[in-house]
């Protein structure tokens, strides 16, 4: 496979995570926030807006309908640990670990939290991290309509097991996951169906981080 994308230990593949997960090595982590069938792509941030305009990030159908069982299972067999946000909306295994993120949403008709399911063993872990439109911690910049905080990936990353070396995220949208994983010096490897968001992502692990 040529990926679309290859520095330092990070690679994005453009493509279809089920025709590209046979081909990639065992990782240790496997962090993802697969589509859910809820429609979150089809232009539902429009209509959200209270103190200022929504942004309008297009009208597309990858969210339309959740990933099939078969393709979920092979997600989290790609990896020794796997965390799944979204888990919540699939049939996976009983599991002590949850990571939860409280958005801090205020009165809104967003999520109050988000809830990622673990094979981590441990037991369910809580961050806080303001993610209402405009009113976002850190102000950080938003490319994708279930776009992830940076920290809350990092994160994810941390309360893994035995200090991953290796990340994958089959559902890379903009890059987020693989972005918390360079920082972090790490290898990650992203998987996109939608090129502009492979731009995005590639784009993104362009930037580096001056030092202070």
């Amino acid at each position: 496979m040529k990926p679309y994308y290859e520095h330092g230990g990070v690679v994005i593949y453009h493509g279809d995570c089920a025709a590209v997960l046979p081909e990639l090595a065992p990782v240790d982590l496997v962090l993802t926030d697969p589509p859910y069938g809820i429609g979150e792509a089809a232009g539902k941030n429009k209509s959200r807006s209270v103190l200022a305009v929504a942004r309008d990030y297009g009208d597309d159908e990858w969210d339309n309908e959740p990933i099939s069982a078969d393709l979920m299972r092979a997600v989290v067999a790609a990896g020794r640990f796997a965390a799944v946000f979204g888990g919540n909306y699939y049939d996976l295994p009983p599991s002590s670990c949850w990571l939860i993120w409280d958005k801090q949403n205020g009165a809104s008709d967003f999520a109050d939290a988000e809830m990622a399911w673990t094979n981590y063993g441990t037991a369910v872990r809580l961050i806080r991290h303001m993610w209402n439109g405009m009113l976002r911690k850190g102000r950080e910049p938003r490319d994708h309509p279930t776009q992830k905080p940076l920290d809350v990936m990092k994160w994810a990353i941390q309360k893994c097991p035995d200090e991953p070396q290796s990340v994958l995220d089959p559902f890379m949208g903009s890059g987020t996951t693989l972005r918390a994983a360079k920082d972090l010096g790490l290898s990650a490897i992203g998987v996109e169906a939608i090129e502009k968001y492979c731009e995005i992502a590639a784009r993104r692990l362009s930037q580096e981080v001056l030092p202070l």
